[in-house]
């Protein structure tokens, strides 16, 4: 039986104490990013396609970084599951349910943004509100479903060579989403090139974050899930293949702390509807204020 150094040991403490506070940086801050879109959105502007996509997004961004609470329990267990095969399986469901709704948003985002863009007429009279909601209820839909078949297999017993569910995963969640992500940009890219130099070169950056923000986030991820299930017979690689697994992880909740900043910050509807609620907020805040020290003084 294969016995780790005390090297190994410290350094695998130093690092899963690591991954948890990055786990705890990224839920504070992928609940409150996604949090204060899905006010904005759903409360202070105007129903628009952008809004629906962006609202639906969020959603999913903020459930899938909530759920990381139970990663960051089970990795300051040592990995282990101390919640039952019922919540095992619940958890992975719901999880993967708001991963792969995360990434088919960002998916029809992209495409719609191409072909908006590209078939300006087509768009004119066929982009609505209405068709928007509908394929976001289609993606969430579609997101079910690819995520049952690992409510049906997982167990707390983990690592059991699901090398079928992995594939589908990878090709799912990252490789089609990814070729179509890329293309649509580029294509908005192309002809971003009869836009003035300023917005060229800005509409450039956003493009180019977009695409890699996307890849770096994800890629690891998918890649370090087939090595963990390799290096599930070898007691020697494990240990680190997980510790890593949990910094790739980390990688992919990040993403959903990015995306409120590329897709929707970049926004100028939405900075403002967003700017007049703080104003609201701090005069709201100050009148208050104001009016108790009035009463105050009165007494």
């Amino acid at each position: 039986m294969h016995s780790s150094s005390p090297e190994q040991d410290a350094a695998s403490t130093h690092i899963q104490t690591a991954s948890i506070v990055i786990y705890c940086m990224i839920v504070i801050a992928g609940t409150l990013g996604n949090a204060l879109v899905i006010y904005v959105t759903g409360f202070k502007m105007k129903k628009t396609v952008d809004s629906v996509w962006f609202l639906n997004l969020a959603i999913a961004d903020f459930l899938f970084t909530g759920f990381l609470i139970f990663s960051i329990i089970s990795l300051s267990q040592s990995h282990q599951w101390p919640f039952g095969q019922f919540m095992c399986k619940l958890n992975s469901f719901l999880s993967l349910v708001n991963m792969f709704a995360s990434v088919f948003i960002l998916t029809a985002m992209s495409l719609d943004r191409c072909l908006s863009i590209w078939v300006v007429v087509w768009a004119h009279n066929k982009r609505t509100v209405c068709k928007a909601q509908l394929i976001c209820v289609g993606i969430w839909v579609i997101a079910a479903v690819c995520s049952t078949p690992y409510a049906t297999f997982r167990t707390v017993v983990e690592y059991n060579g699901q090398w079928s569910l992995h594939i589908f995963r990878f090709l799912m969640g990252f490789v089609i989403p990814f070729l179509v992500i890329f293309v649509s940009y580029v294509a908005i890219g192309i002809r971003a090139m009869r836009m003035s130099r300023t917005r060229r070169r800005r509409s450039r950056r956003i493009i180019f974050s977009i695409i890699f923000a996307f890849f770096i986030c994800w890629l690891p991820f998918h890649v370090c899930n087939f090595i963990e299930l390799k290096a599930v017979t070898n007691p020697k690689t494990l240990p680190i293949v997980r510790i890593v697994g949990s910094l790739t992880l980390s990688l992919a909740f990040l993403n959903s702390c990015l995306n409120p900043i590329l897709y929707v910050f970049m926004c100028d509807e939405f900075m403002k509807k967003l700017r007049q609620s703080i104003c609201f907020v701090l005069e709201s805040a100050l009148t208050l204020t104001m009016t108790h020290n009035n009463k105050t003084e009165d007494k």
